[in-house]
């Protein structure tokens, strides 16, 4: 069963993989030259796994999966590695507190399955997996990936001449270096556009953390909510909360 593989953006990484028979955990240098080796092993998230109630347990278990986005034939790919649920009318750092629906977050309201884009100042793009049940306006906030393929078009999309860590680190440099857009709102992640997948990447818990989100103070007592979660030491992942 494989662990868990995380690939440097120096075009190095750690296969880190774990032998069930001998219980032990072995470490392999592997060459990746940016394209992610294990796509025999890569299964879709099913609509079982986006229609579970608990968005906070969606949110913890989406760390580890690899978002994948083709974008006018262009692929890129990154593994998850911080998350923040948002749970629809009764959180109050939900674009849906209170039933509010709106033509900015109607896909909210959609199938689980479905992408939530929303625009931040103006020019960051956020993407966000809706989960639950139609009219439950439950949602992940993918905030962090590790790049996998397609690293130079990110590169590209990002106005960057060499890979380092902010080029995936923080949700608005997540839409750029994937090619996500506000047009892709409402796509449904069951198809080939944008989707999840697994490679049977396990996280073990004491290298999972977990605080309140980030940039929801206006929430009240619900911005203490501790609701995002991140790989522990990942580069990538965003700045603490205050």
């Amino acid at each position: 069963m494989v662990e868990c593989v995380w690939f440097g953006v120096d075009g190095s990484g750690i296969l880190k993989y774990q032998h069930l028979n001998k219980q032990k955990i072995e470490n392999k240098k592997v060459k990746t030259n940016f394209v992610f080796k294990s796509t025999d092993k890569l299964k879709k998230l099913t609509i079982d796994f986006y229609e579970r109630k608990n968005v906070v347990l969606i949110a913890r278990e989406l760390l580890g999966k690899i978002i994948h986005s083709n974008i006018d034939g262009i692929i890129t790919s990154g593994r998850i590695v911080e998350t923040e649920a948002y749970g629809g009318i009764t959180d109050k750092a939900s674009h849906a507190y209170g039933g509010k629906r709106t033509a900015r977050n109607g896909h909210m309201y959609a199938n689980a399955g479905t992408a939530y884009v929303y625009i931040c100042y103006g020019i960051h793009q956020m993407f966000n997996v809706v989960t639950n049940k139609k009219e439950i306006p439950d949602a992940v906030l993918i905030r962090a990936v590790e790049p996998l393929e397609g690293v130079d078009i990110m590169l590209a999309r990002a106005g960057k001449n060499k890979p380092d860590h902010t080029l995936t680190k923080g949700p608005g440099n997540v839409g750029k270096a994937l090619g996500i857009s506000k047009i892709n709102s409402g796509i449904n992640l069951l198809g080939d556009t944008i989707y999840i997948s697994s490679d049977d990447c396990t996280i073990n818990k004491n290298d999972i953390g977990n605080s309140k989100r980030i940039g929801v103070d206006y929430a009240g007592t619900d911005a203490l909510l501790l609701y995002r979660f991140y790989v522990k030491g990942n580069k990538y992942v965003s700045g603490r909360p205050k």
